[in-house]
């Protein structure tokens, strides 16, 4: 029975993780749990699946945990993470808290040789050469949960990955399980829903409003997230996660426009031959799937009905229009902590636009100027990555002040 330790569990990932775990209850059990401030939700969580230990944002929210559940272990903050990380028993965590907040509690999984069920990209965006660098000295695995990079994980015979058959998943960086993993694939193709402007011309951005670009056509996700699929950042950002993730080169990662979000995503190999994972657009499917891998179990709810499909659309990126695509590569190709910056400028776009105080249009314009700006350096420790986060997003905020905002 798998040690589960949930981090986010309040957002969609969290909760989606937690129908799977209620539906598995005799294969997966709820040890740790941690959530920001949505504390009433996270209490009905807790009586639900009685977890060992609790963390929380506040120091003030835990001690009112505390009177609630009194044989429970509540902690708070960033060591409140770590600690439930370290919680005996613990043997496999699932990232589903936005942003850079949990690239510690990863790095912790890696050292307790769990596996990490990887909900959130930006832990590969900001740091995913040191994430590789501690999977390498560890026992870990990390499987991805994001509907496209488990896509490709599916797609791929295991054969093609490092550790070889019976080996940990991601766990080994040694050049030539890497080098042979490349010259099987020709490519892999991470396919786009497009989000809700994918039809709009580009002129007509700056009048989007926030309402407009929460409402997505395919999935439900947090508000952060599914800005990012209306500017496309979140594809931009997959691109820099499968480069980590699968070990590739920048000329191996491609996206499509595919409107209907059925193929999740694709992988070309050297013969030209393609293998798509398909199925209803559903992310428990994939978190299941991290949870059990290389098992499968049921899935109790709807299959795909090929007699409903009408069509499969794919449609080419226009880079002008989505910028963050093209920023991706130039991120591939400059390396160093140019990942993280791109990640920490668009988290303060979006934020300044979810309070409508920058326009839809503005988000694009304000990361394209940080980051094309920017000078890049290597990345040695997980203080690096902090600070190149912390120096980006106080540069965006004064921008945005200064440049922007009327």
């Amino acid at each position: 029975m798998r040690q589960i330790a949930l981090l986010g569990s309040t957002g969609s990932i969290g909760t989606s993780t937690l129908e799977v775990i209620a539906q598995n209850r005799e294969e997966f059990q709820l040890t740790g749990i941690a959530a920001g401030e949505n504390t009433q939700l996270l209490e009905k969580q807790v009586r639900e699946f009685s977890p060992d230990i609790i963390a929380v944002k506040q120091k003030s929210d835990a001690e009112s945990l505390r009177r609630t559940f009194p044989g429970k272990q509540i902690v708070y903050g960033s060591e409140g993470l770590l600690e439930v990380i370290a919680y005996p028993r613990v043997d496999t965590m699932v990232s589903a808290i936005n942003g850079t907040t949990t690239l510690e509690a990863t790095l912790a999984s890696i050292k307790n040789n769990h596996r990490i069920c990887l909900a959130n990209k930006e832990t590969m965006v900001a740091a995913g050469e040191l994430i590789n660098q501690a999977l390498n000295q560890s026992e870990a695995e990390i499987i991805p949960v994001d509907s496209e990079q488990s896509a490709i994980f599916q797609c791929l015979n295991k054969k093609f990955l490092r550790g070889g058959p019976g080996g940990a998943v991601f766990s080994k960086s040694a050049p030539p399980g890497r080098r042979r993993q490349i010259e099987h694939i020709k490519r892999v193709i991470l396919t786009a829903s497009g989000g809700p402007f994918a039809g709009k011309n580009k002129n007509e951005f700056s009048r989007i409003t926030v309402k407009q670009a929460l409402a997505h056509p395919t999935w439900a996700m947090g508000t952060k997230i599914t800005i990012d699929s209306a500017t496309l950042m979140n594809k931009a950002l997959e691109i820099i996660e499968a480069f980590f993730l699968f070990h590739l080169e920048k000329g191996q990662i491609d996206v499509i426009i595919h409107p209907q979000s059925i193929i999740h995503s694709m992988v070309e190999f050297i013969d030209t031959s393609i293998i798509a994972q398909l199925s209803v657009p559903d992310m428990r499917l994939p978190i299941l799937y991290s949870l059990t891998y290389p098992q499968r179990m049921p899935f109790p709810d709807q299959s795909l009905d090929f007699s409903e499909i009408k069509k499969l659309e794919f449609f080419e990126v226009d880079r002008d229009k989505f910028s963050p695509i093209q920023m991706a590569y130039h991120a591939l190709e400059q390396g160093k902590n140019a990942g993280a910056v791109l990640n920490a400028a668009n988290e303060v776009a979006v934020e300044y636009f979810l309070q409508e105080k920058i326009s839809f249009q503005d988000i694009f314009s304000v990361v394209e100027h940080i980051f094309y700006n920017e000078t890049f350096y290597s990345l040695h420790s997980i203080e690096d990555v902090n600070e190149t986060i912390a120096q980006i997003k106080q540069k965006t905020y004064n921008y945005v002040k200064e440049n922007v905002i009327n």
